[in-house]
């Protein structure tokens, strides 16, 4: 596969108003995105968050085929409170650092929302992808869960549709990383999420997973299975700094993977 050329900074690209939302109706009628999926996302501001994550522009992608690498950080009080600010900041950091060494690192773009919605990066280059550190990462919000993992996969959809039409083959691995259930959603539900997570995943080339840190009371397979992942892509590591380091790990192992066309079947396999 051929390179891709950072001749200039990827992010931040200028787009028409209303991109996003036109992506997304292409999704539609190439029945990439159900009509219950579609619904989800037909909401009057949301097409503007998604549009704010697409990055890239399509004709600075050199490589022959994509793989999106979409993680959404949670950045609620209690990571602060549990002592694990750090361990997030580090596991986000350890991924980019392996995607790094894949072989196809240079088909590989990278995106991460932090759960409360701020962009650290829109789809970039790993070049141009942004560490977590003290100064961007300060976890002290609520965890809105549905209502941002349906702003992260209407994103992977719409960058997904941007690329198709380009003729550019797409490939995906999402991870979504909470340590508690939803609590702060407004407008989606877990059902909401679970259309977007199907279409996806029925795609045959969309990886859709979850990190739930334990925190004592929440059942995370019943969250996450609520939400549509299936169990095999499902990490629920301990509220220690090793275990979540550790769980970080085996997300970028399997994110690897996929870059070079090795589909694994689940964490571990």
């Amino acid at each position: 596969m051929s390179k891709q050329a950072p001749s200039r900074p990827q992010g931040n690209v200028s787009r028409p108003q209303g991109t996003a939302t036109k992506l997304l109706a292409d999704a539609r009628k190439s029945g990439a995105l159900s009509p219950t999926s579609a619904t989800v996302l037909d909401v009057v501001d949301l097409g503007a968050q998604i549009q704010a994550g697409l990055g890239i522009a399509v004709d600075d992608v050199a490589a022959s085929e994509v793989v999106l690498v979409t993680m959404m950080p949670d950045d609620s009080q209690s990571i602060a409170a549990a002592g694990n600010t750090a361990a997030v900041r580090d596991g986000h950091n350890l991924v980019l650092a392996a995607l790094r060494k894949s072989r196809q690192a240079g088909d590989v773009f990278v995106h991460t929302r932090y759960l409360n919605g701020t962009i650290l990066y829109p789809y970039v280059g790993l070049a141009d992808a942004v560490a977590m550190d003290t100064s961007n990462y300060d976890p002290r919000h609520a965890t809105p869960l549905y209502d941002q993992t349906v702003v992260l996969l209407g994103t992977v959809i719409a960058k997904s549709a941007e690329l198709a039409a380009a003729g550019v083959p797409v490939r995906t691995v999402t991870l979504l990383i909470t340590d508690g259930g939803d609590y702060g959603s407004t407008r989606a539900t877990a059902k909401d999420v679970r259309a977007l997570v199907h279409d996806l995943v029925a795609q045959e080339n969309h990886v859709v997973a979850a990190m739930g840190i334990r925190d004592g009371t929440t059942d995370f397979a019943k969250v996450f299975r609520d939400m549509g992942i299936a169990d095999r892509w499902i990490l629920t590591p301990g509220n220690t700094a090793g275990e979540i380091r550790k769980a970080f790990q085996v997300f970028s192992q399997s994110a690897a993977a996929v870059s070079v066309g090795a589909w694994a079947g689940g964490f571990g396999n």
